[in-house]
């Protein structure tokens, strides 16, 4: 279907792959994966014609309809979120405007008779336009519109909300439901479930499932990937290598190609080495000059196996931090009310009763808008309660991340002068080492807060936490931004911490690697599950 054949691209000196090849199949489910910068986006843009390639041949049918989800989402006005997603619709909107001129052409011939000829060419058009109408879904596509807005969480009563009255997160799940209401044969994603909430992101998963078109998509969500995903395209070290299988079935697979390739490598630096030893200790020798030319040339001729450089991933662990009392948090009759503008109240929840012991790791879930969020910011005394108390046990230090507290960051500081203010008596190969193991080094340290991108930030936040031994870690979407090797990372780090957890993630992986309780915010009410994520759902589908 789509043929990438031999191809090189590159920026200046910067050349992303040399030579590179993959195909897109019908029906293919493909995972691209690789390093940031490596050039996966870029491998999009070639596809969706955005972009061409320095040689080697791209091999496109021409009627196939490609969907590309990017993280630019463009220029939204003038519409609804729902006629949004209607006008996206592509080839089905040009095939309703052909209907409509061809249904008016019909009309005219009671006044304005066509010939035979004309007649029969007019009929035959219209049957084939009617049927690819059809076949992609034109009658149903208004239907189609709403249900996917809805699975994005945009319910009916936003569907006539006027695109601009969003905000940057839900405009993207409208650019988003835009490319799947197209139905396109082939289907690009660049990360599809940054921005949206673990019951979206399930909902995404089933519709993806039963989409019978080929789907090509990065995504930082390892159980996503692999409950998706047949095959694996891994874009790095200037290569394009593909793999059958999901994600794990990938990651497997890659340490026994790097294992034989280390053998391999090995075994020829032994061969290189006793031939470079026989042609230096027999050069001089006109006896064996001609074994010595042999040889030689056996040697230029070799091709020379190269180990790939290891991945730059952060490396951290968190500190010692001070011992607290067992109970480190405790709600009391906690309930939360936001102020409408219209000076009406909006309940969030109410009677919230419990107690986060020590060294507990809790993972706060619910519907969107439920108020996860707003109850880790009561703890973190980030916003008041409207009545009851969120009490934090002896001795309790806290350290709080959340995509807001991007925000906080100063724009016009540098990354050194961010960190070191918050740790103004430490040293400088202090701070230094502690942003080296979040990737910042050499002069990337002098780079200012507002140039970074948003996982640049996020590892920005996460270091100034590190900055001081905190005992409560409070984490709101700590993995947005992170890629699945840092996700990892950041996970392993909070399994080890000795100190006591809160976190909010949509991230499911992560969620059941790290919750040893689960707190559910709904309609209201705190339930609390003393089981690990898995027991949480298997309580849940028996409720």
């Amino acid at each position: 279907m789509i043929t990438l054949t031999g191809i090189t691209k590159q920026y200046g000196q910067n050349v992303l792959y040399k030579d590179g090849s993959f195909q897109i199949r019908p029906g293919d489910k493909i995972g691209l994966v690789g390093p940031n910068g490596a050039g996966k986006t870029t491998i999009f843009r070639i596809i969706a014609g955005e972009e061409g390639v320095d040689s080697g041949q791209v091999s496109i049918p021409d009627k196939l309809i490609i969907g590309y989800f990017s993280q630019d989402v463009g220029e939204m006005k003038g519409r609804s979120a729902l006629q949004e997603v209607e006008a996206g619709a592509g080839r089905v909107s040009e095939l309703a405007a052909q209907i409509a001129v061809m249904d008016e052409k019909l009309q005219a011939t009671t006044s304005n008779p066509l010939s035979d000829g004309e007649m029969t060419k007019l009929l035959e058009r219209y049957g084939e336009v009617q049927m690819e109408f059809e076949q992609r879904g034109g009658y149903d596509l208004n239907n189609r519109a709403k249900e996917i807005l809805t699975g994005l969480g945009i319910g009916p009563a936003d569907y006539d909300s006027s695109v601009e009255s969003f905000s940057g997160g839900w405009k993207m799940r409208i650019a988003l439901a835009k490319i799947l209401a197209l139905k396109p044969d082939v289907l690009l994603m660049d990360e599809p479930t940054n921005h949206l909430d673990l019951e979206s992101i399930v909902w995404l998963e089933e519709w993806l499932m039963n989409f019978e078109g080929a789907i090509v998509m990065t995504s930082h969500d390892r159980e996503f990937l692999n409950r998706l995903v047949k095959r694996i395209v891994e874009v790095a070290n200037k290569s394009i290598t593909s793999f059958s299988g999901g994600y794990d079935f990938y990651l497997k697979e890659k340490d026994v190609r790097n294992t034989q390739l280390l053998a391999a490598h090995r075994k020829q630096q032994e061969m290189l080495s006793k031939e470079e030893e026989f042609i230096a200790r027999f050069a001089a020798r006109a006896s064996h000059a001609a074994q010595v030319q042999s040889r030689v040339k056996k040697l230029e001729k070799i091709d020379r196996i190269e180990i790939p450089p290891d991945e730059k991933t952060i490396q951290f662990e968190f500190p010692m931090p001070p011992r607290s009392g067992n109970e480190a948090v405790k709600f009391v009759n906690l309930a939360k009310s936001w102020n409408r503008h219209d000076g009406t109240t909006k309940p969030v929840f109410s009677g919230i009763t419990g107690i986060v012991q020590r060294l507990d790791k809790v993972a706060v879930v619910g519907v969107n808008g439920a108020g996860k969020s707003t109850l880790l910011k009561i703890v973190n005394g980030m916003t008041d309660p409207t009545s009851g108390s969120a009490i934090l046990g002896a001795n309790i230090k806290v350290g709080y991340f959340s995509q807001h507290s991007l925000d906080i960051l100063n724009a016009n500081r540098t990354i050194y002068d961010e960190v070191y203010s918050r740790i103004p008596h430490a040293s400088i190969s202090f701070v230094r080492s502690l942003l080296g193991a979040f990737l910042f080094s050499g002069d990337d340290v002098q780079k200012k807060i507002s140039i970074l991108s948003g996982g640049e930030k996020s590892r920005v936040v996460l270091a100034t936490i590190l900055a001081n031994p905190v005992n409560l870690l409070i984490l709101d979407e700590p993995t947005n931004h992170l890629d699945i090797k840092s996700r990892e990372i950041l996970l392993e780090a909070l399994e080890k911490f000795d100190g006591t957890v809160m976190f909010v993630s949509h991230d499911r992986f992560f969620l059941r690697s790290l919750a040893t309780r689960v707190f559910e915010v709904d309609h209201g009410q705190l339930r609390t599950f003393e089981g690990n994520y898995d027991y949480y759902l298997s309580q849940v589908a028996k409720r």
